[in-house]
């Protein structure tokens, strides 16, 4: 019988058998007949619980301890596991990861749109360490926890766990954050920094101090050090993104799609998917998916810096894309003219139903890819389906949301769901990415 972690308080206990993941990563179990969220636990384990608290249809709790351990439980590799609300499956091993959100998946899809694709196909998986291009690092100075902390939130608090390094996180700001932390403790300004944002490229990488208050010029001395030392550009937000400026030399951040020829420019704010290998295996599924050739038009909706626009254009006639943020759209458009590809065609426009007709006008695409956020895209297919576009191609970062869109498209639209998978984009956290096919007619 195996101990974990330490019991939070002395409530209530249970002994339990786990049946399955919530999309949060607790086990699922059941108790004098009522569904247990349980943090900790793993599917097939029998464990023994203590309630943190307790609703009209479900409850709460936490392990105590886990009787019969399942066979794909490990020893979770970061050292603060269980306290940083970071990655919560850590203590599952990686394959297994992959299978339970592959099943998540299935379920949404089912319980939520009443429909299932014809063909699942093979995860999309990549590095479970060192990952992680994009962050936002909350920072706090308290002084009982020794001053400054710098980390993410911690699991079921808004407190930031002080982290000594994060092992997601690329080497080159996952194992400095001790540095990091020491800097900004020498700031004038330490307890008006609320986060620092990283973003890093296939060459440099930067940080973005957000400053509640104006930075003094030794402020800026020391940023613009610490930068220069650690080889990171270094800029400074007193605001909204508006405000960013650097805070010594900078060069262009950049990501490349070496299967298409392509690089992208992003701004240290920018979107861009956080696992660059993932992202490269995703962009390369999705053309396969589409099946477009040289003289097909597609439509490539949330389209931002154009991560499937350009290598789109590299295939087809003529993309488009479209994205409600006009500085992506702005950025896209140059990277567009850095890669010499004069077929591809950005548009600034709301993605609900109006935008998206009034964009495609009486001209439907032969396909259309859409990446909306975790809201999901119903306006978007609804346009889309109206004007029976062909073929359709959804990637998506919530099930729920996907699930809901696809109810649409077959049930009112008379899609086919043809194909499904998942992408491990986020390894050792609850977060599931994945990608649906859907085709007009039938077989």
């Amino acid at each position: 019988m195996a101990a974990v972690g330490a019991v939070k308080g002395g409530g209530m206990e249970g002994v339990a058998r786990v049946e399955a993941l919530t999309h949060e990563g607790a086990g699922v179990a059941h108790h004098e007949g009522k569904a247990v969220f349980i943090d900790g636990a793993l599917p097939g384990e029998r464990v023994r619980f203590c309630y943190d608290g307790r609703k009209r249809h479900y409850d709460k709790a936490h392990v105590v301890e886990v009787l019969e351990s399942a066979a794909d439980r490990v020893e979770p590799p970061c050292p603060h596991f269980g306290v940083c609300g970071g990655c919560r499956l850590q203590h599952l091993a990686p394959a297994a990861q992959v299978r339970a959100k592959e099943q998540i998946v299935r379920d949404t899809f089912w319980h939520v749109g009443q429909v299932n694709p014809q063909v699942w196909a093979p995860a999309l998986t990549g590095p479970t360490v060192g990952y992680r291009r994009k962050a936002r690092l909350g920072v706090r100075v308290v002084p009982k926890k020794g001053g400054v902390l710098v980390g993410f939130r911690e699991r079921n608090h808004s407190f930031i766990a002080p982290l000594e390094n994060c092992l997601t996180l690329e080497p080159r700001i996952g194992t400095r954050l001790t540095v990091l932390r020491d800097l900004i403790a020498t700031l004038s300004v330490a307890a008006r920094v609320p986060q620092v944002e990283y973003g890093g490229g296939d060459g440099g990488a930067a940080l973005i101090f957000r400053h509640l208050e104006p930075l003094s010029a030794a402020d800026e001395e020391a940023i613009q050090s610490f930068g220069a030392r650690l080889g990171l550009d270094v800029y400074g937000q007193a605001a909204g993104p508006e405000s960013i400026r650097a805070l010594g030399p900078t060069r262009p951040l950049f990501y490349t799609l070496p299967a298409f020829d392509i690089r992208l420019e992003f701004a240290a704010h920018d979107f861009v998917q956080v696992n660059g290998v993932v992202n490269q295996a995703m962009v390369s599924q999705a053309l396969a998916w589409l099946e477009v050739g040289p003289a097909s038009r597609v439509l490539d909706l949330f389209c931002g810096l154009g991560n499937f626009t350009l290598p789109l254009a590299r295939r087809v006639r003529e993309v488009t894309g479209i994205e409600g943020n006009a500085a992506l759209v702005a950025q896209a458009a140059r990277n567009a003219a850095t890669n010499g590809l004069a077929n591809a065609h950005f548009v600034a426009a709301d993605l609900d139903a109006a935008g998206v007709a009034g964009v495609i006008g009486d001209s439907p695409p032969d396909a259309a890819l859409l990446d909306p956020p975790r809201t999901g895209a119903l306006g978007a297919v609804q346009a889309l389906g109206a004007l029976a576009v062909p073929r359709i191609l959804y990637v998506s970062c919530n099930p729920a949301t996907l699930a809901r869109d696809a109810q649409v498209l077959v049930g009112q639209f008379g899609y086919r769901l043809a194909r499904a998978g998942v992408m491990d984009m986020f390894p050792h956290t609850h977060h599931i990415e994945s990608m649906a096919l859907f085709e007009r007619g039938t077989v």
